[in-house]
């Protein structure tokens, strides 16, 4: 039997969900359902673990944390460790952008700011959400939430 909790939302909202799978049919909505909701983050992050591209959902997460730090050390050490496992050539998770945008992190990279990963993380975004969130709404993994859910 599923417990009652509480899940806090984006803008201070929280909701009360007596299930995780409750809102599956509101993950076909948007790729923004999908990120927003921990339950669906966590069946979007192992759709794109088996297609050999979850860097794209773990760099979009780690900039998502990122831009809360609030001290310049903090700031300055994920700053590096986000450009050294995703961003900089040959990184192990290197994500697919441009090489202008490429360019223009790794010259700001020792100089970072909140927003030194924003045009990186729109373009992961966009590739996301036009490219992997569609294969995730026909993939045995969201289908078969859809069953579960139903079920109940």
């Amino acid at each position: 039997m599923w417990k009652t909790r509480r899940i806090s939302l984006p803008g201070g909202l929280c909701c009360f969900l007596k299930d995780p799978l409750e809102d599956v049919d509101s993950w076909s909505e948007s790729v923004d359902n999908v990120l927003t909701c921990k339950t669906a983050l966590l069946a979007f992050r192992e759709f794109l673990r088996s297609e050999h591209s979850e860097e794209n959902i773990l760099f979009w997460m780690a900039c998502e944390e990122y831009k809360k730090i609030k001290n310049v050390p903090e700031m300055i050490s994920s700053a590096n460790r986000i450009y050294s496992e995703f961003v900089q050539t040959e990184a192990p998770k290197q994500i697919n952008i441009d090489g202008g945008t490429r360019e223009k992190i790794t010259s700001n990279i020792s100089q970072p700011t909140l927003t030194s990963f924003d045009s990186a993380q729109k373009l992961i975004y966009s590739l996301m959400a036009r490219d992997c969130y569609p294969r995730f709404l026909k993939s045995d993994i969201y289908r078969g939430l859809q069953r579960r859910a139903d079920i109940r």
